[in-house]
């Protein structure tokens, strides 16, 4: 099968400034992150893929064509923008149904469209009400609303959770997984790492402009071997339980701290396997353990180093 989405050599350049420099990559993944901080190329990297931008070196194909002025692609993907360009005192329900129009769909094609995407993203009840009166929530809802609303096959979302409060974006989270689960591939941009976490393991990280690294997020930390992992383990015996640490091979440092303690081991399989025979031996020993390090952020920062 086909990659989602495959560039190979794929740079642009805008005058002096490189914002995607050679670079190889294949996407097949229902649900995958596309993560960096803000400058890195992950906005130029969606347009290349929308046909937006056309390469300066190199190429890029999305469902197995290119994508520039492919009208077949067009209508096979869609976007949802950082950036909010209403009509503020036009409704919800009307920016869906006269973008609907102009992308050449007829009347009752359009209404039906509009209605079905407004009750995919929950907007149904206020999709009457002018968009002014919108949250920052129900307005990101209504965006991926319209780009929904000509059932893609592929969606792009750029940063989707900007300015969102804790409700609205456990609601994204939700509505992601929905349409992951429904058999739509969507790729999102994100500069806030742990924010992917909750949606799927398998992520590109890109960093200015090249990739940095892509797969699932701990095999992706397995393979910085150079970085010892950090445990954090929780006991009331913390100091006792630590010493039986000090010397051994594998621990190429311990750290104790009231009730809890930090290994940094470069073979964190062989001591999880001590502090679970730790675990069951009488008396408490160990009341939980956390690997600290064992997240997005963290091996971004790693890579950076």
């Amino acid at each position: 099968m086909r990659p989602l989405i495959e560039a190979k050599a794929l740079s642009k350049w805008f005058g002096e400034v490189v914002a995607i420099n050679n670079l190889e990559l294949s996407l097949d993944s229902p649900i995958t992150g596309l993560l960096g901080p803000n400058g890195a190329g992950k906005s130029t990297f969606i347009k290349l893929a929308l046909g937006l931008y056309a390469p300066s070196k190199g190429e890029i194909r999305v469902l197995g064509e290119a994508p520039r002025n492919n009208h077949r692609i067009m209508r096979r993907i869609s976007y949802c923008p950082e950036t909010d360009n209403f009509f503020e005192n036009s409704t919800g329900f009307e920016f869906i149904y006269w973008l609907n129009r102009y992308w050449g769909m007829e009347h009752k094609q359009a209404v039906k469209s509009a209605d079905a995407a407004c009750d995919i993203t929950r907007m149904t009840e206020r999709m009457h009400d002018p968009i002014e009166s919108y949250s920052k929530g129900m307005r990101q809802r209504i965006k991926i609303a319209q780009a929904l609303s000509g059932c893609p096959e592929l969606l792009f979302l750029d940063e989707p959770m900007n300015g969102l409060d804790p409700k609205g974006r456990e609601e994204m989270y939700q509505l992601i997984q929905m349409l992951a689960d429904n058999g739509m591939s969507v790729v999102i941009s994100s500069h806030i790492l742990y924010e992917i976490e909750r949606i799927t393991d398998t992520v590109v990280l890109i960093y200015r402009g090249s990739l940095l690294a892509q797969g699932r997020v701990r095999d992706i930390r397995d393979l910085i071997d150079q970085h010892p992992q950090a445990i954090r383990v929780r006991s009331p015996k913390a100091r006792e339980i630590a010493q039986r640490f000090v010397g051994e091979e594998h621990i190429s440092s311990v750290e104790v701290e009231d009730d809890t303690f930090l290994l940094r081991t470069h073979d964190p399989n062989r001591t999880y396997e001590s502090l679970n025979l730790m675990a069951c031996e009488p008396g408490d020993l160990i009341e939980g353990i956390q690997c600290s390090d064992d997240n997005l952020q963290a091996v971004f920062d790693y890579l950076t180093r």
